[in-house]
C-alpha cells in the first residue's frame, strides 16, 4: 500500500509539474507568466541595480504595471542580446522589451505602436576636443553590436559617409564596455541612445558630455513573436489604459527626471 501511494504522489507531482511549465508559442506559461527578455546592461531602460542586485529600468517597470493590470505574473529574463530571435521564437521569453528599436526591424516582429522616440546621440570625454559630429574624422568610436546606430553608421547604413570618416568603428558586446573603452581612453566616443548617455553621464558625476548633434532618431516598441498578435493586443491596449490614466507617464518621470517621454496616444 505504501508502494501504491508513493507512485500515486509521484505521478500526480510529475503531472503538476509538466502542467505548470507548459508554454505556448508566445511565451505565456498557463497564461499567467509574462517574460520579458531583455538587455541587463541598458540603463536606464532595464539593467541591474548594482546596490541590490536587482533588475530595474525603465521598460521594467512599465511591463510590471500591465502585469498587474492583466493579472499576470512577471518574469525578468535578461538575454544575450544577440541570441534574442532565438530566446523569442523558442518561446523563452514573451517578448522582447528594452529599449527596443523599430526603425529597419518593422517586419520581424509583431510591434505595439511606438511608445519612446528615442535619439541616437555621440558621448565624449567632458575634456574632448571633439565638439560636432565632424569632428569625429580620424577619430575611433564604439557602438553595441546590432544597433541600429551600428548598421546605420556601418556600409550600406544610414549614416555610411559619416561612418567611413572614422579612423575606426569598434563594435562591442554591451553599452557599458563602449562606455569603459571611452573612460579610458582606447575610444575617442560612442554612438548610442540618448536614455543610456545621459544615465552614464549622472552615474558618473559629468565625466561625459553628450555632443548637441543627433546621429539619427529612432522609435521603440514591444516587439513579439510573428503571429503572436493576440498577446502583442492585450499588452498594446494596457499601455493605452496606462496612457489615459497617467499611470505611464508617472512611470517616465520617474526615469526620466521628471519628463514625460512617452508618446504612445491613448484610445
Amino acid at each position: 500500500m505504501k508502494q501504491l501511494i508513493f507512485a500515486l504522489l509521484t505521478i500526480a507531482c510529475i503531472v503538476a509539474i509538466t502542467a505548470c511549465s507548459k508554454t505556448d508559442e508566445g511565451g505565456m506559461a498557463n497564461e499567467t507568466t509574462f517574460t520579458v527578455g531583455f538587455d541587463a546592461d541598458f540603463p536606464p531602460y532595464g539593467y541591474k541595480n548594482p546596490e541590490t542586485g536587482e533588475y530595474v529600468g525603465f521598460d521594467l517597470d512599465l511591463a510590471a504595471e500591465v502585469c498587474k493590470r492583466q493579472g499576470w505574473r512577471l518574469v525578468k529574463k535578461p538575454i544575450n542580446w544577440d541570441a534574442k530571435d532565438m530566446e523569442l521564437n523558442s518561446g523563452a521569453i514573451s517578448c522582447i522589451w528594452n529599449g527596443f528599436t523599430i526603425n529597419g526591424r518593422e517586419d520581424k516582429y509583431e510591434w505595439t505602436e511606438p511608445y519612446v522616440d528615442n535619439s541616437q546621440v555621440v558621448l565624449v570625454r567632458v575634456n574632448s576636443t571633439i565638439k560636432t559630429v565632424t569632428d569625429l574624422a580620424g577619430k575611433t568610436v564604439a557602438v553595441q553590436t546590432d544597433t541600429p546606430v551600428q548598421k546605420a553608421l556601418s556600409e550600406g547604413g544610414d549614416q555610411a559617409e559619416l561612418g567611413k570618416t572614422f579612423k575606426k568603428l569598434v563594435v562591442t558586446a554591451t553599452y557599458n564596455n563602449a562606455v569603459m573603452d571611452l573612460e579610458s581612453g582606447a575610444v575617442d566616443a560612442v554612438a548610442l541612445d540618448i536614455g543610456v548617455a545621459e544615465k552614464k553621464i549622472a552615474d558618473t558625476k559629468n565625466t561625459f558630455r553628450i555632443l548637441d548633434e543627433r546621429v539619427m532618431s529612432e522609435k521603440y516598441g514591444v516587439g513579439f513573436k510573428l503571429g503572436n498578435k493576440e498577446l502583442r493586443d492585450k499588452v498594446q491596449k494596457t499601455l493605452k489604459e496606462m496612457v489615459k490614466d497617467g499611470k505611464a507617464a508617472e512611470i517616465s518621470a520617474k526615469w526620466f527626471k521628471g519628463e514625460n517621454v512617452i508618446i504612445l496616444k491613448a484610445e
